[in-house]
């Protein structure tokens, strides 16, 4: 698979990697703070483009299986869309358990983060979604630019970024080792 490496300092293309970046931390800030209101952390989910919450990381007690399916290989459990009494539960346990995950359900509504997708800032900056996922494509920025690492060309009447040029491989790990040390020193 071919590689291609590209550089803009285009406004329209920071803002839109920027804007990205922001929201992409809003997700992340409010998935973790579900522990506050479940016990545990939200699981970091995704699906092509797509960041999602799938289940918290709480006990895995059976006490809980009632409201919660079992946890997955990570620890992550995720709400029941219905209550789960134990066999042979009276009317009134089944009434409360019902209560009970009625009011998970509205808080999991309230506090879980919405479905997230990078596919939005592709179309923003000028590429076609589907070019990126049959082949490949990263973005990242560092001293206002935008670095892109393609599997595809940009070609004239194609995919348009604008004020991308071509760069070398070893430009742009430059810029990408830089980051990884900005975020391991934070």
């Amino acid at each position: 698979m071919s590689s291609y490496y590209y550089k803009t300092t285009a406004p329209t293309v920071l803002s839109a990697i920027q804007g990205w970046e922001a929201k992409r931390a809003e997700f992340d800030a409010k998935r973790i703070a579900l522990k506050d209101f479940f016990g545990g952390p939200g699981s970091p989910m995704s699906s092509g483009g797509d960041s999602y919450v799938g289940g918290v990381k709480i006990s895995d007690s059976r006490d809980l299986d009632v409201y919660w399916c079992r946890p997955d290989e990570y620890g992550y459990r995720s709400l029941r869309t219905a209550a789960k009494p134990e066999k042979g539960a009276s009317k009134e346990v089944r009434a409360a358990y019902r209560i009970e995950h009625a009011r998970l359900v509205e808080l999991w509504q309230q506090h879980c983060p919405a479905r997230i997708s990078r596919d939005e800032v592709w179309k923003a900056i000028g590429i076609d979604w589907g070019s990126v996922w049959l082949s490949g494509g990263v973005f990242f920025e560092h001293d206002g630019a935008v670095y892109l690492h393609l599997g595809f060309q940009l070609k004239d009447g194609g995919e348009k970024v604008e004020g991308a040029a071509e760069i070398v491989s070893s430009e742009l790990e430059a810029a990408r080792q830089a980051v990884l040390g900005q975020r391991k020193a934070a």
